[in-house]
């Protein structure tokens, strides 16, 4: 990673235990900014001495933290689609109120820290073309409308108390830069199912387009922003590569000798798929002079 952080600079990653937060941590660490990795579960995943176990919606166990921070990452949250709706509850305790705990301990400090936090592709309305910051919205799960009020309550308390904030819109992330790591989501399932020799199953005819982004690639376009005055109070789409689900399941497929299926869409799947999902990453490339560090295709055929 070519991004590089002068002076030493102090920030808490909550989420410190799941697939970006880890990352970060590590990538923060490797660029001289003292990191504080914060999540519910009793013990870091990575070892690490000074990890703090804390439940965002408790505020008591908030008050504990030392708030004189440069940087807060809020990556905890639980995310989903279907088991949003079942889930509700915790979807709106934790992603929601949670983020507002956070804001309620740092809104009266005199040197307010810098809010860091990744949105989703699932707050857009799908479209043919590449879909810029301010394209059309549609929240189609309880996760979906977290996300976006989420964004909003950043806005509130930054226009209420002054909280600079920088939103990142995550679509597809893959790889790991982590020992013992993994990739996540999508192309998790898919490596899984190639893996194991399984048909890689999907839904229609595959042909809904993605943006594919390697981890370290994320965490570059989100720490290049850090010290960038351009990034306050910004959302940004994050940066990566095109490709359908059909043309990535192939390439995963042919590597390991396994297949692509397709089967019907089930009714309630149907009903909250977004559609093609495209960023334009014109934004954060003419920001901070965004490269690519990665290609998915390199990746699948060095790194696996």
């Amino acid at each position: 990673m070519s991004t590089n952080i002068h002076n030493t600079k102090k920030a808490i990653v909550f989420g410190a235990n799941g697939y970006l937060g880890r990352h970060l941590v590590h990538f923060l660490k490797g660029q001289n900014i003292d990191v504080l990795p914060v999540d519910i579960k009793e013990d870091s995943i990575d070892g690490l001495e000074n990890y703090k176990s804390i439940d965002v919606t408790e505020k008591s166990s908030l008050v504990e933290l030392d708030w004189n921070q440069d940087y807060i990452f809020i990556f905890s949250g639980k995310t989903g689609t279907m088991v949003s709706i079942h889930n509700y509850e915790d979807f709106v305790s934790i992603n929601e109120i949670g983020l507002l705990n956070i804001l309620e301990q740092i809104k009266s400090l005199e040197n307010k820290p810098k809010i860091i936090f990744p949105s989703t592709r699932l707050v857009y309305k799908g479209a043919d073309s590449p879909i810029a910051e301010d394209g059309e919205k549609e929240t189609k799960t309880i996760y979906a409308v977290n996300k976006l009020a989420c964004e909003s309550i950043l806005t509130v308390y930054s226009n209420l108390y002054g909280i600079p904030y920088t939103v990142f819109r995550v679509c597809i992330p893959y790889g790991t830069q982590i020992k013992d790591g993994y990739s996540y989501g999508t192309i998790g399932f898919f490596l899984k199912e190639a893996k194991h020799l399984n048909p890689i199953r999907l839904y229609g005819d595959g042909a809904l387009k993605r943006t594919f982004t390697h981890v370290e690639d994320i965490c570059n376009q989100i720490i290049s922003s850090l010290n960038n005055e351009k990034s306050i109070n910004q959302i940004y789409n994050i940066k990566g590569e095109t490709f359908s689900l059909y043309e990535v399941a192939t390439m995963i497929a042919e590597k390991y000798g396994s297949s692509v299926s397709f089967t019907d869409w089930p009714e309630n799947d149907l009903k909250i798929e977004s559609g093609h999902t495209v960023f334009d990453g014109s934004k954060i490339e003419k920001d901070f002079g965004i490269t690519l560090i990665n290609s998915f295709k390199n990746w699948l055929a060095n790194n696996l």
